[in-house]
């Protein structure tokens, strides 16, 4: 099978005429509100509970997408749908947002994944922007200061760690507010995003990313030093590297290349700590030291750590002008689009086998639903056409 050159039009074209006509097509639930995640790989809905980061990241890429691309009507309709159900269903009296609920919106499982708030908080505000609810705003407003507040202990009572034992700290959130408080900036004034920006940049590149091994970890002690623990030792090459485009952003908020220049070198470390010499493709979990992991779909291909390392590469390279990051992203392009488009239904698988074969061939579920693919061919196409590509 040729592989289509990666170009600005490329990228656009899945866009907007493979992937969106998917979710238009099959994720909304016109009877009881929000979206359906859970589709096969044709989009026949399997299962109709709502997951609320999912549905608060389809409100934010369809808000976006009115935002940055065009004034398209039937994209601000379809956030809408989704921003009305999460308004009358998805938040707990304490405020917290739901994980999951069934399909009319009756609560499943408690709040306990702090990630549901900060896609609700990025969904409220991109739909105040595409829609002009000031409702909205206050909402997205109200959400980051709670989220903020809940940084050094994000689960709360939902914690399972035994207090005292390994108070590890997680790469996560530190790394999730840098690209959410960039998705604010519009809301909020200098002083106070620049203070968490400068606390996420410090807590990714002097706590978590150590120099001496050239990677990011995904859990550290309190004091930053490593643990010798299955969750000390726990490398997830996807979530480094999508750190960096993140960082790249602010980079280019501070004008400061030697930071975008630092994300680029970090980015091509992971990479090429996580690449698979064997079969092509990127580690989901890695050991640092080389041990077994405990995640026993350590050597699955996702979707989304694909592409977004794609997004770091490009930008990078966009940058900084440096040619491996070309080169690597080219390599990268002809694997994901080979591997991951599903040519006949549309839309890209999200797992694969170490081989690079299909492994599930669902299109959406309790992980995978419409942000990852929409929004990494979004910037993609962006970043190429600014290169004259």
């Amino acid at each position: 099978m040729s592989i289509i050159p990666a170009t600005s039009k490329a990228y656009l074209k899945m866009l907007t005429e493979d992937c969106l006509p998917f979710w238009e097509k099959h994720s909304l639930d016109r009877k009881n509100g929000g979206y359906f995640t859970c589709l096969e790989r044709d989009g026949s809905v399997y299962d109709t509970d709502k997951f609320m980061w999912l549905q608060g990241r389809q409100v934010w890429t369809f808000s976006m997408l009115f935002n940055r691309l065009g004034k398209n009507r039937k994209w601000l309709d379809i956030a809408s749908h989704g921003y009305r159900f999460i308004r009358k269903h998805g938040r707990a009296p304490d405020g917290n947002f739901f994980f999951s609920l069934d399909r009319t919106g009756k609560p499943l499982i408690q709040p306990y994944n702090i990630f549901s708030d900060c896609f609700a908080c990025m969904a409220m505000s991109q739909y105040s922007l595409a829609s002009g609810d000031a409702t909205a705003k206050a909402m997205s407003y109200d959400i980051y200061k709670r989220i903020l507040s809940r940084r050094n202990n994000p689960k709360g009572k939902w914690t399972k760690a035994y207090p005292g034992t390994r108070p590890l700290k997680g790469f996560a959130l530190p790394m999730i507010l840098s690209n959410l408080s960039l998705e604010l900036d519009w809301m909020l004034d200098d002083k106070e995003i620049d203070s968490t920006l400068d606390a996420c940049v410090s807590e990714v590149m002097e706590v978590f990313y150590k120099k001496d091994r050239g990677i990011i970890f995904e859990h550290v002690n309190p004091d930053g030093s490593l643990s010798d623990s299955f969750e000390g030792r726990t490398i997830n090459p996807g979530h480094g590297i999508e750190a960096m485009w993140f960082l790249m952003d602010i980079a280019a908020r501070r004008k400061d290349p030697n930071l975008a220049e630092k994300c680029s070198d970090i980015a091509l470390n992971i990479l090429k700590f996580g690449w698979d010499k064997k079969h092509g493709g990127i580690f989901y979990f890695l050991d640092a030291q080389g041990h077994p992991p405990q995640q026993l779909e350590w050597d699955q291909k996702l979707w989304w750590v694909h592409l977004e390392t794609l997004i770091s590469l490009i930008k990078g390279y966009r940058m900084t002008g440096r040619k491996e990051l070309l080169n690597n992203f080219m390599k990268l392009h002809e694997y994901s689009w080979k591997h991951f488009h599903d040519p006949k239904f549309g839309e890209w698988f999200g797992y694969l086998n170490r081989r690079g074969e299909v492994l599930l061939p669902l299109k959406g579920g309790k992980w995978k639903g419409c942000f990852h693919l929409p929004r990494a061919l979004f910037i993609i196409q962006k970043e190429l056409k600014l290169l004259g590509m």
